[in-house]
């Protein structure tokens, strides 16, 4: 049965995200120029690479935020150009790298804002609406800052209600880009935690992120980028080796595991 653009029905049975070869350019620079990748349900899929290796352009691609100029992105099986809007909002949450913080915005009305995709113009929040915001924020560890101006939050709790809001879309998939920089360890700890704990519920979270250890300790699977590319996908442990690194990143550094934990020991190479 053929269906309209808005009316396409996504497959529980495919992968939440399959993302192939895709590539971006601009103007006549290509500036990704094949990445690939596959995300299933209950997964934290860390998306690794040296600064300007595509990461956060590969990212917002996938997520219909910039068009691609070639390869194909699935979301639950169905083609990126077949979603727009409150569609696409329904199985994708997209955190940001740097986010504006509007004046005069409270957490409780950000965190609505979030909801509201899923809103025809005009139409408010029913009481199901507003139950999703309250465990959004419950879930993000926000209770009892509902009422605070968004500018008066320190960064991590600022991280802490972009996650609330990108809850609230109620999407299977969360993609967040560089999360935790800027952030202190506490902070890097609860949102990494966080993290974990969606995937536990049975979401998919992507992560991007500049910090090999932080990936290596959090994520189920890593995928490597580099110039534009994606150059390796697996676990942690398998993907990471010193040979990867010191080619990837000029370095030298061990994958250690200590007590069902993956850590990094970095040691930079004398000649850099």
């Amino acid at each position: 049965m053929a269906l309209g653009r808005n009316q396409v029905e996504f497959d529980r049975q495919a992968p939440l995200l399959e993302a192939e070869e895709v590539q971006v350019s601009i103007g006549k620079k290509q500036i990704l120029e094949s990445a690939s990748l596959t995300l299933e349900r209950g997964e934290l899929l860390a998306v690794v690479g040296p600064n300007g290796a595509g990461k956060s352009t590969f990212a917002r691609a996938f997520c219909g935020l910039r068009r691609p100029s070639g390869g194909e992105v699935r979301w639950m099986g169905v083609g990126l150009g077949e979603l727009r809007g409150r569609r696409l909002a329904e199985v994708r949450a997209y955190v940001p790298q740097r986010a504006q913080v509007p004046a005069g915005v409270s957490v409780q009305s950000a965190v609505n804002i979030g909801r509201s995709t899923h809103l025809k113009p005009l139409q408010g929040l029913s009481s199901e609406d507003r139950d999703v915001v309250a465990e959004s924020i419950s879930r993000a560890r926000m209770e009892g800052f509902e009422d605070r101006d968004l500018s008066t939050l320190s960064g991590g709790e600022m991280q802490r209600v972009q996650i609330a809001i990108a809850l609230a879309q109620g999407a299977p998939v969360l993609v967040a880009d560089e999360p935790t920089a800027q952030l202190d360890l506490g902070a890097t700890a609860a949102i990494s935690k966080m993290l974990r704990e969606l995937v536990s519920e049975g979401m998919g979270v992507v992560l991007i992120v500049h910090d090999l250890a932080l990936a290596a300790a959090v994520a189920d699977r890593v995928v490597v980028m580099s110039h534009g590319r994606t150059i390796a996908t697996g676990t942690p442990g398998s993907v990471l080796t010193s040979q990867l690194i010191s080619d990837v990143w000029g370095v030298e550094a061990e994958l250690v595991h200590r007590e069902g934990r993956s850590a990094l020991h970095v040691e930079w190479l004398e000649d850099h």
